[in-house]
C-alpha cells in the first residue's frame, strides 16, 4: 500500500501549521503509526483530529483524519483514516507531522508552547536587549531558551550572530508576554 492511499493531497493549508514530529514507524499490525514528537508528550497532536504531512525537503502537503491517538512511552501512536494494516502505516514512515496552532489545547497558567516563545524579544531587568528567541532545548532537567544576538565586531571584523543559552526557569525568567512577544529575564549581558 502507498502513502497516497491514506493521505489526501491539499492545495491550501492553514497559515498556522506547526511541525510537531515525524512518523518513526508502524505500530502493531492494524495500521497504526508511531509519531516521535519534537517536544513533550505531543499535546498538540493529541488534540487535533486532522494532521498534515510533508516529506522532508518537499513543499507539498497532504492530510488525513485521525481516528484514534494516545500517548505511548514518549511517543504518540495513532490510527489514520484509510490506514488499515501495517503496510499502509509503513508507507508513511519518515513523514513530518504538522498541526494547526489553533488546534492546540489552551496552555495552563505559566505554561507556554515553544512555538509561541520563538521570535520573542528577550530583555533583562536593566531593559538591555539580549536578543531574540530562535529556538529552545530540553536538557532533561529544564527547558533552555536559545537567544540569538549580534556580537560586537572583534579586530575590525564585521559583527556576527552569536547565541546565548538562558534556562527557562523561574529563577531567571521574570515575565513572559506572548501577545507583546517579550520575555524579561534576570540575566546579564556578559553571561
Amino acid at each position: 500500500m502507498r502513502a497516497e492511499q491514506v493521505l489526501a493531497p491539499v492545495t491550501e493549508v492553514p497559515d498556522d501549521l506547526v511541525e510537531l514530529g515525524y512518523i518513526g514507524d508502524a505500530y502493531g499490525i492494524r495500521g497504526w503509526i508511531k509519531v516521535q514528537p519534537h517536544t513533550g508528550e505531543g499535546e498538540g497532536l493529541l488534540s487535533a483530529d486532522c494532521w498534515y504531512f510533508r516529506r522532508p525537503g518537499e513543499s507539498a502537503y497532504a492530510k488525513a483524519n485521525v481516528l484514534h491517538s494516545r500517548g505511548h512511552s514518549g511517543t504518540v501512536v495513532a490510527q489514520l483514516r484509510g490506514s488499515e494494516n501495517r503496510s499502509a502505516a509503513e508507507a508513511l514512515k519518515g513523514l513530518q507531522v504538522w498541526v494547526p496552532r489553533s488546534a492546540f489545547p489552551t496552555a495552563g497558567e505559566d505554561e507556554f508552547y515553544w512555538v509561541d516563545l520563538i521570535g520573542a524579544q528577550v530583555t533583562n531587568l536593566q531593559d538591555e536587549s539580549l536578543g531574540k528567541v530562535v529556538g529552545l532545548l530540553d536538557n532533561g532537567v529544564h527547558t533552555v531558551l536559545r537567544v540569538a544576538y549580534e556580537a560586537p565586531a572583534v579586530d575590525d571584523k564585521s559583527a556576527k550572530t552569536a547565541e546565548r543559552l538562558i534556562p527557562f526557569v523561574a529563577k531567571y525568567v521574570q515575565s513572559v508576554n506572548i501577545e507583546a512577544g517579550r520575555i524579561v529575564v534576570d540575566w546579564g549581558l556578559d553571561y
